[in-house]
C-alpha cells in the first residue's frame, strides 16, 4: 500500500497516523525527540500525548525529515499554526511536486494574518495543499470514536484523493470547496473556545455559555466573510460544529484555559499548567488586530482580548457585553447574505 507521512508526533498528529495505520498504510512520522520517537517504535504508546492508546507496527517514528517524507504520497503537517512556515521551510528540500499536503493546524500566522494554506503557498508554492478540519479531537480519534470532518483545497481533485486516504467507518471526510471559510472557521473558534472557558472559571452557566457561543458564531461569520469565506460554511463542521466540540469539552485546551484564567489565574500560569499550545490566546490576538484594520466589530474578541492583556477582569468583559447598545439579533445575517 502506499506510504504515507505525518511531520509532527503531537496527540493530533498521532492520532491521525493510528486513523491511516489502521487502514493498512504503511505510516512514517517525524520528530525532533529520539525519546519519543524510541518510545513509539519500541513500546508503542506515546504517554505524553495519547495515554492509554497502543500504536501498531505499521507506524514508524523519525527524527530524519528526509527519511519520513520520501515516497510519500501524502505528508500530513502536524505542527501547531505558528511552527508551519518553519516546519514547511525545513521540508521543502525533500520535497517532490507531485506530494500532497495535508494541513491540519487551525490558526492564523502572527505578524502577517495569513491562513495556513496561504503559507504554505508563499513556502512551497508547487506542492497542492489540502486542509483537513472539523470538530475533532484527538483523543477521540485515537480510539476510534465516529467523527465527522471536512477537506477543503485549491485543487478538489486531490482534496478528494485525501478524502478517500481517511475515510473510514469511523472518521468520515466531507468536501467543502470554501477553503477560505474551512481554515478561518477553525481558527477563529478558538477564541470562542477560550471564552467559553473563562465563563466556565467563573462560574456561570449554560445560559451564559449558549449566549457565547450562539453570538460567537455571528461574529466570526462577520470576520471571516469579511475576509473572503462564504456564510454557511460557518454553521457546518467546521464552524457551528467545531465551536460546539471546543466550547463544552475538557479534551480542548482552549476551553481548559480559559477556566484557569476565569478561576483568578493569571495567562503566564494559565498558560504553564495547561503545557501545550492555546490557539485561542494567539488566534484572538491576530483575529483582534485583522478586526480593527477591517472596521469589524468583534466585541467578544474585543472583551476576551482585554481580559488577556489584563485591561479587565474576566467579570467586568462579561458586564461590559451585558450592557452594550441595544440591538436586533439577526441583523447582520441580513447583512451578511446581502454583501455576498
Amino acid at each position: 500500500m502506499d506510504k504515507l507521512s505525518v511531520i509532527g508526533a503531537g496527540s493530533w498528529g498521532c492520532a491521525l497516523a493510528l486513523e491511516l495505520a489502521d487502514k493498512g498504510y504503511d505510516v512514517s512520522m517525524f520528530t525532533l525527540s529520539q525519546s519519543q520517537a524510541d518510545e513509539i517504535n519500541k513500546e508503542k504508546k506515546n504517554e505524553a500525548f495519547l495515554p492509554g492508546v497502543e500504536f501498531p507496527d505499521n507506524i514508524f517514528v523519525s527524527t530524519d525529515m528526509e527519511e519520513v517524507a520520501k515516497d510519500a504520497k501524502i505528508i500530513v503537517m502536524g505542527v501547531p499554526s505558528q511552527q508551519l512556515r518553519n516546519a514547511l521551510t525545513n521540508l521543502k528540500p525533500f520535497l517532490k511536486q507531485e506530494q500532497v499536503l495535508v494541513g491540519v493546524s487551525k490558526g492564523i500566522e502572527i505578524g502577517t494574518g495569513l491562513r495556513m494554506s496561504q503559507i504554505a503557498e508563499e513556502v512551497v508554492p508547487y506542492n497542492t495543499y489540502v486542509a483537513l478540519t472539523g470538530p475533532s479531537h484527538a483523543e477521540e480519534v485515537s480510539r476510534g470514536i465516529p467523527t465527522a470532518v471536512v477537506v477543503s483545497s485549491k485543487d478538489m481533485k486531490k482534496a478528494e484523493m485525501v478524502r478517500d486516504y481517511f475515510m473510514s467507518p469511523t472518521f468520515r471526510v466531507y468536501l467543502n470547496n470554501d477553503l477560505v471559510g474551512a481554515e478561518l472557521g477553525g481558527a477563529l473558534k478558538n477564541i470562542i473556545a477560550f471564552g467559553a472557558g473563562i465563563s466556565d472559571g467563573i462560574g456561570y452557566g449554560d445560559n451564559a455559555k449558549a449566549a457565547l457561543m450562539t453570538r460567537g458564531i455571528s461574529e466570526i461569520s462577520r470576520l471571516g466573510v469579511a475576509m473572503g469565506a462564504e456564510p454557511n460554511t460557518f454553521f457546518g463542521l467546521t464552524g457551528v460544529g467545531d465551536l460546539i466540540v471546543t466550547c463544552t469539552s475538557m479534551h480542548s485546551r482552549n476551553r481548559r484555559a480559559g477556566i484557569l484564567l476565569g478561576q483568578g489565574k493569571s495567562m503566564e500560569e494559565t498558560l504553564e499548567e495547561v503545557k501545550m499550545v492555546v490557539e485561542g490566546v494567539v488566534a484572538t490576538e491576530v483575529a483582534y488586530e485583522i478586526s480593527k484594520k477591517m472596521g469589524i466589530e468583534m466585541p467578544i474578541t474585543t472583551a476576551i482580548y482585554n481580559v488577556i492583556k489584563g485591561k479587565v477582569t474576566p467579570k467586568d468583559a462579561v458586564f461590559n457585553l451585558m450592557t452594550r447598545e441595544r440591538q436586533t439579533e439577526f441583523e447582520e445575517i441580513y447583512n451578511l447574505n446581502k454583501n455576498k
